[in-house]
């Protein structure tokens, strides 16, 4: 192996191993905290006064994340009949990036300190505990793939794709579930 290959697969480690490791982290919190059901707010509502507020937000995330797919196929030329993107689409690409983000925070945080992370409850919440704790890994991963020039061409597409897919989940095993009457539709 030449040594740009090494440096490269070195780099795509580095963010694999960071992404893994936060994913450990949260998971290991939240495992190992004590849930405050009733007495952790969001932005004053408590326990299942929460779960609209946080519906919405997970909903508006995903738009945030849809865009965000589209940008980013646009910007690598994968739109049918467009073309590639322009310089400001790509600015326009990361405010909407930071934007879902700050989106995330309330509702990780509530997430995190009200319930933390359980496996044991049933399947949907087991998958929507570790997405939640593969979401912040994952973000870190691609922030650090889109800074490197270096790694081949297929690992910022499947970060961004990782990161969709990872938003969906999440969208899919809360926002949707309460949306639909505390039941989950059959895919």
């Amino acid at each position: 192996m030449t040594t740009t290959r090494l440096e490269s697969l070195g780099r795509f480690l580095l963010a694999l191993g960071l992404a893994l490791a936060i994913a450990a982290g949260l998971y290991t919190f939240g495992t190992q905290h004590v849930p405050d059901y009733s007495g952790t707010a969001l932005f004053g509502r408590t326990a299942t006064d929460t779960l609209p507020l946080k519906s919405w937000l997970a909903t508006g995330l995903v738009a945030l994340a849809a865009l965000q797919l589209g940008l980013a196929l646009w910007i690598y030329g994968r739109l049918p009949g467009i073309g590639f993107a322009g310089q400001r689409t790509g600015n326009v690409h990361r405010a909407v990036g930071i934007v879902a983000v700050l989106v995330t925070l309330p509702i990780a945080y509530h997430c995190a300190f009200a319930y933390g992370v359980k496996t044991n409850i049933d399947t949907r919440v087991a998958v929507h505990s570790v997405a939640g704790c593969f979401l912040y890994g994952a973000i870190a991963a691609k922030l650090i793939i889109v800074r490197s020039r270096r790694l081949p061409g297929w690992a910022l597409p499947l970060a961004g794709g990782t990161l969709v897919a990872l938003v969906a989940v999440l969208w899919y095993t809360s926002a949707l579930w309460y949306f639909n009457n505390y039941s989950l539709p059959s895919l």
